[in-house]
């Protein structure tokens, strides 16, 4: 029998991480987000403070948009 052999493909550019960042919890926080990642079983917990992290940032990029009008003017 043939052994199969392992393609490796890189990934593209823009997804590959280079800059780590890092920081630090209190023990009541630390166990609010062990809870969390118990209750809803997340297993990559890397993958889920990211997801979590950039959606807020864009939600609020978002609303902070630059828009041609102020909120007074629009709602007129």
């Amino acid at each position: 029998m043939k052994k199969r052999q392992q393609q490796t493909t890189s990934p593209p550019s823009g997804s590959v991480r280079n800059h780590k960042v890092s920081f630090l919890l209190n023990d009541e926080e630390y166990n609010v987000i062990q809870q969390y990642v118990a209750k809803y079983r997340i297993r990559n917990k890397s993958n889920w403070y990211r997801t979590t992290l950039m959606k807020h940032v864009l939600k609020v990029m978002e609303t902070d948009y630059p828009t041609l009008f102020n909120e007074y003017e629009m709602r007129r």
